[in-house]
């Protein structure tokens, strides 16, 4: 099977990384981890940090969308749902992580976020497209969609 049309998916429980094709995931069927056989979670969003952010972010085989915000941005708690629905509709076709930048200043420096909420959209390992501020679902999904077809 092409490695394009697998999501590389890392265990909660064990810590396994597991590639879980596509297809299946589109079919609806819940993949359990090969080595502890966990469910997996596909279409959760994942939470990053300074530490995991080159894995689960620039690593990835999927184009990742990141939303960078902090607990007491008033916007980023109004696009958070929003970010939420992206993920279980674009399940299989694009990853979502969250990164506190107050908690992980480390990142938020390196891709100088000097306003939040801010969302990067990373393929292949690079930003690709930032969206700044709280953007109606509609656009977000206009801007994502150069990147997932």
């Amino acid at each position: 099977m092409d490695s394009s049309q697998l999501q590389l998916i890392r265990c909660p429980a064990c810590g396994a990384l597991n590639r879980v094709p596509l297809d299946k995931i589109w079919q609806g069927l819940e993949p359990v981890c090969g080595r502890c056989k966990t469910p997996l979670p596909v279409n959760d969003v994942i939470t990053v940090t300074d530490a995991t952010f080159p894995e689960e972010v620039e690593r990835s085989t999927l184009p990742v969308l990141v939303d960078l915000w902090a607990e007491w941005c008033g916007p980023c708690r109004m696009i958070a749902p929003v970010v939420d629905q992206l993920a279980k509709e674009m399940v299989g076709r694009l990853k979502i992580a969250k990164l506190d930048i107050d908690q992980n200043p480390v990142t938020a420096s390196r891709f100088q976020i000097q306003s939040i909420p801010a969302l990067l959209v990373v393929k292949g390992g690079r930003e690709v497209d930032r969206i700044i501020g709280a953007q109606p679902k509609s656009e977000i999904v206009r801007r994502l969609q150069q990147w997932i077809a």
